[in-house]
């Protein structure tokens, strides 16, 4: 039995972008800058011309599956800063109109099932709400705010104490680009 004494994962940087390296990762794109630290002990994050290595020695599984999310991270970050990322969301009612209003950093949902306190949702560092009509669109260049800004939505309107067969009102995620 060979043991891997190596394992090396290459991400190609694409042309416009940027990729710093010092304590933590930092990105430029043209829709903007992101930057994380990566803190695990046998990886390390080396650049190389159009290139970013991560690389461990005498891997043990932990490491693999680091190797595979820090990856999946600096890929998430380059692709939020060249295309940003959009999440499509619905508003479905059936019983009680809703108003759906974006007020600062958080959405304001009124007349959820005739409720007469309005319920909200944070919305997530960078990321942008826009509400027209029964869609309501989530950009930003942050997967992770995009991401959990949608999901703060979706559990604002959580219905609880109601036969969710028959009362389907809420936002429900219908897209993502």
């Amino acid at each position: 039995m060979v043991l891997a004494a190596v394992i090396r994962e290459e991400i190609e940087v694409p042309e416009g972008v940027n990729i710093t390296l010092s304590d933590e990762v930092n990105v430029n794109g043209p829709q903007g800058k992101l930057s994380r630290k990566f803190i695990y002990p046998n990886i390390t994050i080396k650049q190389e011309e159009d290139k970013v290595v991560l690389e461990t020695q005498f891997p043990k599984k932990q490491d693999k599956a680091m190797i595979g999310t820090i990856r999946s991270h600096i890929t998430n970050m380059i692709h939020g800063v060249t295309d940003g990322f959009t999440y499509h969301m619905k508003i479905v009612y059936a019983h009680f109109p809703m108003t759906v209003k974006v007020t600062g950093n958080k959405v304001t949902i009124e007349n959820f099932l005739g409720e007469r306190y309005p319920r909200t949702a944070k919305i997530v560092g960078s990321a942008k709400v826009q509400v027209k009509g029964e869609e309501v669109t989530i950009t930003g260049i942050n997967k992770e705010d995009v991401g959990q800004t949608m999901a703060n939505l979706e559990q604002a309107t959580k219905i609880k104490g109601r036969d969710p067969r028959v009362f389907q009102d809420g936002i429900y995620l219908t897209s993502k680009e």
